[in-house]
């Protein structure tokens, strides 16, 4: 329970018996930029026959969620590539996903990419900016990596069963 006590100042529980007094500006999240919205938008509702991603990552200095990059056709494995070693990214992913019976889908899913030798400050700033992301994509399907040869095929397709 968040008790606000005026317009930018709320109290938030840290234990059973101990409450700390934090300001608004220091609970906020990044903002997302409008192109990044516009880009989720046309990803969510594109037709491809590949697998496809969204990358995106956070503008410090703007504290704006931006787009990365987007890439047509990428395999699980080749994304790794595309990931830096040591800052944070979102994927919204797209894959092709052949089901035992020959039926094909393509279930799409939000990845949260925090490798762990990130700076703590910047981890910090991803995960408090994930669940409004995540709400603006409408996505459901929620995983989490911190290391990038964890990502594979075989990791996707038993976290989509």
């Amino acid at each position: 329970l968040n008790l606000v006590l005026e317009k930018n100042c709320y109290i938030i529980p840290v234990s059973h018996w101990f409450y700390q007094l934090q300001t608004m500006t220091e609970a906020q999240i990044c903002d997302i930029s409008p192109e990044a919205k516009e880009e989720i938008s046309k990803f969510r509702f594109r037709r491809n026959a590949s697998n496809t991603a969204l990358i995106l990552k956070i503008d410090r200095e703007k504290q704006l969620v931006t787009v990365d990059e987007l890439l047509d056709d990428v395999a699980v494995e080749d994304l790794q590539e595309q990931l830096p070693s040591h800052q944070p990214r979102y994927i919204i992913y797209s894959y092709k996903m052949v089901h035992d019976d020959s039926r094909i889908s393509y279930p799409m899913c939000f990845i949260f990419y925090t490798p762990r030798d990130s700076q703590m400050e910047l981890c910090m700033l991803y995960a408090k900016t994930r669940m409004a992301l995540q709400r603006e994509a409408d996505l459901t399907r929620y995983y989490e990596i911190r290391e990038l040869d964890d990502m594979t095929e075989d990791w996707l397709r038993e976290k989509l069963r």
